[in-house]
């Protein structure tokens, strides 16, 4: 599984850095930081419901072949 993100979209909300703190942090000004741009499969369901719950749609998956 490899993580997108439109960083043009993100508007700061935080939703992802609270269900996957060890694949996604901020900046200050609260704009998305990606920590880890293939995770591993133990991370894979928490990133799932990061992309789910993200309010500005700027993450998005694409899985390995």
């Amino acid at each position: 599984m490899r993580v997108l993100v439109e960083y043009e979209k993100c508007c700061g909300a935080g939703q992802c850095v609270m269900v996957a703190p060890k694949v996604f942090d901020q900046r200050d000004d609260g704009i998305v930081v990606l920590l880890d741009e293939t995770p591993p499969p133990d991370q894979y369901k928490a990133v799932q419901e990061a992309v789910t719950v993200c309010p500005g749609a700027a993450l998005r998956l694409e899985e390995s072949a």
